[in-house]
């Protein structure tokens, strides 16, 4: 039992510490990696879905590093309006879709349906809610029309989707790897 809370508090931290290490760009530069926070939500979900207290934890640091990196790094605010806080119910989704597929894992070739499938929606909720409440009440565009909303939609979706399925198709591979090698540690099977 005491080694199964140390594998909670690892997996935290090495969630944290992706997010705080790339959470300076959305689709990064050529110094920086993308950004894994999206990815980071829907595997702490799918990881820590029986410690409901990380959620809020993981949404104050995305928020402080926000703020850090505008306040002390100069980094652009533009995104950041009154439409900011719908990174909350935008990173729920992800946080849900990751608990979901916890639950519906069966070990069998269809759990690589389940992830894809999983990963989709929870990605899709989140962008709709945070793209959406941007384009539409974030008092950017000067004048927001469906057409233009869905051009926005269009341009973003796939290279965002692209960086998040990217960094939990990674994490997939290493969960099989160690999963495959020793079953019992790995702590696999649904709850």
């Amino acid at each position: 039992m005491r080694s199964l809370k140390l594998s909670k508090w690892g997996a935290l931290l090495a969630l944290a510490v992706a997010m705080g290490a790339t959470r300076f760009g959305h689709l990064g530069t050529l110094w920086a990696p993308p950004d894994a926070s999206w990815a980071v939500f829907f595997l702490a979900g799918f990881y820590l879905r029986e410690e409901r207290w990380v959620l809020p934890v993981l949404l104050c640091e995305a928020i402080v590093i926000d703020f850090v990196a505008i306040r002390a790094y100069g980094v652009s605010s533009y995104c950041v309006t009154g439409a900011y806080w719908f990174i909350v119910p935008g990173y729920s989704m992800l946080w849900l879709g990751g608990a979901w597929l916890r639950r519906h894992l069966r070990q069998r070739p269809g759990d690589a349906l389940r992830l894809a499938g999983s990963v989709l929606a929870a990605f899709t909720a989140c962008f709709v809610l945070t793209q959406g409440s941007f384009y539409w009440l974030g008092s950017r565009i000067a004048q927001p029309s469906v057409s233009g909303w869905w051009a926005n939609f269009a341009s973003w979706y796939g290279p965002f989707l692209l960086v998040t399925g990217t960094y939990i198709g990674l994490v997939a591979v290493a969960h099989l790897a160690v999963t495959r090698w020793s079953p019992a540690r790995a702590g696999l099977r649904a709850r």
